[in-house]
């Protein structure tokens, strides 16, 4: 039987506040346990959650971007269950009314772009940490430990459609989505710390069937490389139970990654096992027309926008602007370098290739760069102009990068990497070349092509690779048909 997986993504992004959603403590990752959980975040008696307006124009501003509806009113309840790492008992979310409904989210996969809707996204917050790994008593016997710094830090959770059909298009649309809020500068999308993490909706279906399977979901999960082969593991277990003739329990399953395998965590809930109803401590949240258009004039230009920008003013290629709009800091090195040499579609070839291996190789981040825009424009003007060949610009891009120096001019005349372009030194490399290789000549007069490239690599070989290619080929061409 052939198998479809059906996947949809919910998405916890940390909101970028200084404070917490309901109350004014840090959200300073790193902190010692418990030193930034304040009476609020504790759940003391004869304490009020207060709404931070922070975390509510990010929301706003995401909306904005995905192209959703803001909500005017949304409502915050209290969505009850029972764990150690949770003071209150429930957690503050939102349920019937989210702030942001709608809106979609668009991503490249093969050169192909695709999109996915959004179900919603709302506001809650965090829980706690359970710690369980190296902790000890005051007596010295091994037990777990309850971290409440996080609680209370404001989250934004994405939920898709359940539109996704491979792990590959997941992992795509997980680093679109990062990308953005990124990008919108919302969330700082440091996922080792947990500023970003997805929770996966896994079900399988035979292929032309209308109707859902069974899905498990796959909690926390904070790595793009994890997401994918969590999602593959789940759908070959599910593929498997069915064929084995079991069946496919709702749950909540965890990501071993040292085992590469998900295994159960405990039944998923319903809604309704939730007891949802609204915070009586929280009005509703009034937003109004004119706030939203406060949070609309401080957007920056958004990936969608720019990427067809780059097509019409720098003459690029969708797939060249979608790869380099997929994230802030390359679009902007690219455009830097851009306007700077008045060379796009060069720079643009050096920023997806070139730059591209070496910041995979060194896993590197735009930040960390040992090359800058500016020097990589007057690179690529080094290469348009005529001063070096493109195989001698890698010779001091490598320079640059290993830091041998900074000055591209001074570079190229220090390893002696400047093209010969002046026609009488040309002419005289040529003329010896075509006196020493008279068979050569013979052949290509006699009608064989491949003669002319043994020529012209003689001639490179002779200049030391200095030799501008274009005006070889012109000069050569020119003394053969005389």
């Amino acid at each position: 039987m052939n198998w479809e997986i059906v996947i949809g993504l919910e998405t916890h992004a940390q909101l970028s506040t200084a404070s917490k959603i309901f109350s004014g403590s840090s959200t300073r990752f790193g902190a010692e346990p418990n030193t930034q959980a304040n009476e609020v975040d504790l759940a003391l008696p004869g304490v009020l959650p207060v709404l931070n307006r922070g975390a509510v124009e990010r929301a706003i501003r995401f909306g904005l971007a995905v192209g959703g509806t803001v909500a005017p009113v949304s409502v915050f309840a209290r969505k009850n269950y029972f764990y150690p790492d949770l003071p209150k008992g429930y957690q503050i979310s939102q349920f019937d009314l989210p702030t942001v409904l709608g809106g979609t989210i668009s991503f490249l996969l093969d050169g192909e772009l695709r999109s996915i809707n959004l179900t919603r996204a709302h506001l809650e917050e965090d829980a706690g940490k359970s710690l369980h790994d190296d902790h000890l008593d005051m007596n010295g016997i091994p037990a777990s430990g309850i971290d409440l710094n996080r609680a209370g830090t404001p989250l934004l959770e994405i939920v898709s459609e359940p539109e996704m059909r491979s792990a590959a298009e997941a992992v795509a649309y997980a680093r679109a989505l990062h990308s953005l809020v990124v990008w919108l500068g919302i969330c700082d999308g440091n996922m080792q710390e947990g500023s970003f993490r997805c929770d996966a909706n896994v079900s399988v279906r035979p292929v032309g069937q209308k109707e859902f399977g069974t899905r498990a979901e796959i909690k926390n999960v904070n790595s793009f490389r994890f997401l994918e082969r969590a999602i593959l593991f789940e759908a070959r277990r599910q593929i498997e139970l069915i064929e084995d003739g079991g069946t496919v329990v709702q749950e909540t399953r965890l990501y071993d990654a040292d085992r590469d395998e998900t295994r159960s965590m405990r039944s998923k809930e319903d809604a309704h096992d939730y007891r949802y109803f609204p915070d009586p401590d929280l009005p509703p949240l009034i937003i109004t027309p004119e706030w939203i258009e406060e949070v609309r004039a401080t957007m920056p230009e958004l990936p969608d926008a720019q990427r067809n920008r780059f097509e019409q003013e720098y003459g690029l290629s969708a797939y060249d602007a979608g790869v380099l709009t997929q994230d802030k800091a390359s679009a902007a090195f690219f455009e830097a370098a851009a306007r700077s040499s008045g060379q796009p579609k060069l720079v643009s070839n050096w920023v997806t290739g070139e730059l591209a291996r070496r910041i995979n190789n060194d896993g590197l981040d735009f930040a960390s760069l040992p090359i800058g825009s500016a020097q990589l424009a007057q690179l690529v003007t080094r290469i348009a102009d005529g001063t070096i060949s493109n195989n001698a610009a890698k010779q001091v891009f490598d320079a640059i990068w290993t830091g041998q120096g900074d000055d591209v001019d001074a570079l190229i005349e220090s390893l002696g990497l400047k093209q010969i372009s002046d026609s009488g030194a040309l002419e005289k490399i040529i003329d010896d070349v075509l006196a020493a290789n008279a068979k050569s000549v013979e052949e290509f007069r006699a009608g064989k092509e491949k003669a002319f490239n043994s020529l012209v690599g003689q001639i490179m070989k002779a200049s030391r690779g200095k030799a501008n290619p274009a005006q070889v080929n012109s000069l050569l061409k020119d003394k053969l048909s005389a």
